[in-house]
């Protein structure tokens, strides 16, 4: 129990807490079909039915003709950005805040085939990506979206919530990645993330391997960036696919015919 609080209170909170700021706006205006009654009423769902539940009101939704793509970045990230401000105001308590994570990732996984299939006309580009959090995080919603965005897209994703610094490192050497992403989750993540950035670089099987980082913490540090030793930081899901497919297309650019 000791654990699970401390997890909480130190990983999944401040990242939610801090996490897609921005789409209070943009839910409020509706601009996208999404309403900010719909956030709010989502929330509570999560908090208090089951997962069956959460996954029929977001089928209601997508009956409005509204995508997938969009409940995801919209709907899914500010509802859990909506759980840890109540839990800062007291509003629910970490149970419950535990049990609407572990609903929404439930949700994540029944979304997931039509998901990777709701455009047409998707190229597999061959590309592979590391994904992980720092290790030792707790945190897994947010590395999962990003997989799911990066999968649609047509890449090949690699991840193991659970892998510890040394297994990263490892995987790293022996297979082939062209670009890592590697989300932060709190401020003291930062303390030793230039250290595990150059580890991976080093020891990667792709010598012009790119690595971006991403999370609402290093969008507090965007202009420290070059002192964490990444190339790039990603915003959201959505916006790490285009960043990624850009540090490769520059590899790309450097490594042809002069």
């Amino acid at each position: 129990m000791d654990w699970l609080v401390s997890t909480i209170e130190a990983e999944i909170i401040p990242r939610l807490m801090a996490a897609h700021q921005d789409e209070a706006v943009s839910t409020a205006s509706g601009s996208a079909g999404i309403q900010q009654q719909d956030v709010l009423a989502f929330t509570n769902v999560v908090l208090h039915k089951e997962s069956a539940a959460c996954l029929e009101f977001i089928e209601s939704i997508l009956d409005r003709g509204v995508s997938l793509q969009t409940v995801y970045l919209e709907l899914i990230a500010p509802a859990a950005s909506r759980l840890g401000t109540m839990w800062h105001e007291d509003a629910c308590d970490f149970t419950q805040v535990t049990i609407g994570l572990w609903r929404m990732q439930q949700v994540m996984y029944d979304l997931s085939p039509g998901f990777r299939t709701e455009h047409d006309g998707l190229t597999t580009h061959h590309h592979r990506i590391m994904l992980t959090t720092v290790p030792g995080s707790q945190h897994t919603l947010g590395i999962l979206m990003v997989a799911e965005f990066f999968r649609r897209a047509g890449w090949g994703v690699w991840g193991e919530p659970a892998a510890t610094r040394d297994q990263l490192i490892d995987a790293a050497s022996r297979e082939w990645f062209d670009v890592i992403g590697i989300s932060v989750g709190s401020e003291p993540q930062l303390v030793d993330l230039k250290a595990f950035v150059d580890d991976l670089r080093q020891a990667s099987q792709n010598r012009a391997i790119a690595i971006m980082v991403g999370g609402p913490v290093m969008m507090r540090h965007e202009e420290d960036l070059a002192d964490y030793g990444a190339d790039a930081i990603a915003k959201d899901a959505d916006h790490a696919v285009q960043v990624a497919e850009q540090l490769v297309a520059l590899r790309n650019k450097k490594s042809g015919p002069p």
